[in-house]
């Protein structure tokens, strides 16, 4: 029989090695340029986040950084793409709400949003915001309430899966009224489909929308969020405008496929948490 101390002896001896080894491996990460995924199409709030984010990681990391934008199943075909990625770092997402979440429950999907990943850092909370065409004559929620209600089914709100569908399917069932979801491949694609009037209304991430509202080509009706939001604090929340306990509200973070050693993980969220 082997001696129980000297097994566990040679299990510490190993269980050093291969901590030594994950360090080393640290040290010399990368060692060829690092893809950073985008789920959804350019343009939209993860679009923008990657390319925020790239440039710190590329300069503090000393290594090309490229932004890759995989659009699909509303978000679940790039997220499955970096959960079955190897583990070392050279696969990064950027995550959101919906493909993380709301997609396992919805579509079968490849991975779980939990399980098959390691959280890095959050980059930021985004409210959507509820914007109709300028030519739907509405002013604020009640009157679009009141004019879905008048035409059931005729309204169409244009979105991109997840979140932006979610916010509009719980304004539909909280209001007690119908509209056709019109889905397009990005929050982005989205906004401008609405601009285009191909449907009269959408729920777009706030960094979608405030080019717009700021020309004027879609109007503005509410936000999203329980509370104000601080960039706009002139512009009511749904649940003010007079649907009481409305709040959808998304979130970005940078992710890594489960297994991703402790050392890149938390270098990652050094370099991310101390900005530009």
């Amino acid at each position: 029989m082997q001696n129980p101390i000297h097994a566990y002896a040679v299990l510490c001896s190993t269980l050093a090695l291969l901590m030594g080894a994950g360090s080393v491996a640290a040290q010399v990460w990368p060692t060829k340029p690092v893809r950073l995924m985008v789920p959804y199409a350019p343009g939209g709030i993860a679009d923008t986040m990657a390319r925020f984010t790239a440039p710190m990681l590329q300069s503090a990391l000393g290594q090309t950084v490229l932004v890759e934008s995989k659009p699909g199943a509303s978000g679940s075909l790039g997220t499955e793409y970096v959960a079955k990625s190897a583990p070392d770092g050279q696969a990064l997402l950027i995550g959101l709400a919906a493909p993380q979440t709301l997609n396992q429950f919805i579509f079968k999907v490849g991975y779980d949003g939990l399980r098959d990943f390691a959280p890095i850092t959050l980059l930021n909370t985004n409210p959507l915001v509820l914007m109709v065409h300028p030519s739907l004559p509405v002013r604020n929620v009640k009157e679009l309430i009141a004019l879905a209600k008048a035409q059931p089914g005729k309204l169409r709100f244009a979105g991109a899966g997840g979140l932006t569908q979610f916010g509009g399917e719980i304004f539909k069932f909280m209001a007690g009224i119908d509209m056709v979801h019109v889905p397009y491949r990005g929050g982005a694609p989205a906004v401008a489909a609405t601009v285009a009037g191909e449907a009269q209304l959408t729920f777009a991430n706030y960094s979608d929308a405030v080019g717009y509202m700021q020309s004027g080509r879609l109007r503005e009706l509410a936000i999203t969020s329980a509370r104000r939001f601080p960039q706009a604090p002139e512009l009511m929340t749904i649940a003010e405008a007079g649907l009481q306990g409305y709040e959808v509200e998304g979130w970005t973070g940078l992710l890594a496929s489960a297994g991703t050693s402790r050392e890149i993980i938390a270098k990652l969220a050094a370099i991310v948490q101390q900005g530009p």
